[in-house]
């Protein structure tokens, strides 16, 4: 497996934004999704997309990144790699990341391996063909999780998975993204959206936590302290970014696993990075020296998103 960026991107930061930025542009290609609401366990919901393939077609499970949704420039490339292969694609959305605020006095976080698990049980009940698992950025840390929690349990689920620029040390993340030019660029676009919802969540039941307190959080940290960790029955941000990592158990994982990082992520520094003797042996790392977060852009300006689903897709295919 090989990636170089295009000498028109150069450096971490703009392989990030830029993918970000005019992934999408092609909207014209945005697939035809369609929608289905699930009753959660705690009576809450989650809203799924989907693009069909053949009953018995291998599907595609993709779980987004922080604040991402089926219309992210990823969800879009790893949609456009699926229907070109004829696999059908399946998109849980994260409470409260398709449009709608959900119901339960809770949202989403990086180690939420509950929801992962009760996701792909359901999927797994319902198709007959085989199932693989892609977790982005967030959504690949929690992946990750669950695989580790379920041990040799998880390969009667998926048949293999992957994580994409997870970041597998949170608090290395954090502080990464909290200083310098990510935290006036990232942190400031998360939090633009992340503290409307949270407030939208302190409306339907007052009290939950303290207003203030959110409305002064400068960075991550600060947020997951007032709201993230404490809905989610973590003691603070520290006892949240520690049991929820997933680097610390990679070599829990009884299936086949491809984890890729590029060692320019500015979200993910490569010190923090695992190293292939530190993981199980069904755990295969992937860590090319370009590619910011999430982006692996190729060809051309203004270039395209497939190397990154060709790659992890064909890799996947590979352990049929």
């Amino acid at each position: 497996m090989n990636y170089h960026a295009p000498w028109w991107l150069p450096g971490g930061h703009v392989q990030t934004i830029w993918p970000a930025l005019h992934g999408r542009s092609g909207r014209r290609a945005v697939p035809p999704y369609r929608r289905e609401r699930w009753i959660t366990p705690d009576d809450d919901f989650v809203d799924v997309d989907w693009l069909d393939g053949p009953a018995e077609a291998p599907l595609l499970v993709l779980f987004h990144g922080l604040e991402g949704s089926s219309g992210s420039h990823y969800a879009l490339a790893f949609a456009q790699w699926a229907q070109a292969r004829g696999w059908g694609l399946v998109m849980p959305h994260f409470r409260g990341c398709s449009g709608e605020i959900n119901r339960a006095p809770r949202a989403y976080h990086s180690g939420d391996f509950e929801e992962i698990g009760w996701i792909l049980a359901r999927l797994r009940a319902r198709h007959a063909g085989s199932l693989y698992a892609v977790g982005v950025s967030l959504g690949g840390n929690a992946l990750l999780r669950w695989a580790q929690e379920a041990g040799s349990t998880a390969a009667r689920v998926v048949q293999a998975l992957a994580s994409v620029s997870a970041p597998v040390d949170l608090a290395a993340s954090g502080q990464a993204i909290g200083r310098g030019l990510s935290r006036q660029a990232y942190t400031r676009m998360f939090l633009h959206t992340m503290k409307p919802k949270a407030l939208q969540k302190l409306a339907q039941f007052p009290g939950l936590f303290d207003a203030k307190a959110l409305h002064a959080a400068q960075d991550l940290h600060d947020f997951d302290d007032v709201f993230t960790a404490p809905l989610h029955g973590f003691k603070d941000t520290q006892d949240y970014w520690q049991r929820a990592s997933a680097k610390p158990r990679l070599a829990d994982i009884r299936l086949p696993t491809l984890v890729v990082n590029a060692l320019n992520d500015p979200f993910v520094p490569a010190s923090s990075l695992p190293r292939q003797n530190e993981v199980g042996s069904k755990v295969r790392l992937w860590q090319p020296e370009q590619g910011g977060h999430v982006g692996f852009m190729a060809g051309p300006s203004p270039g395209h998103l497939q190397t990154l689903p060709q790659t992890v897709g064909d890799w996947l295919r590979a352990h049929t």
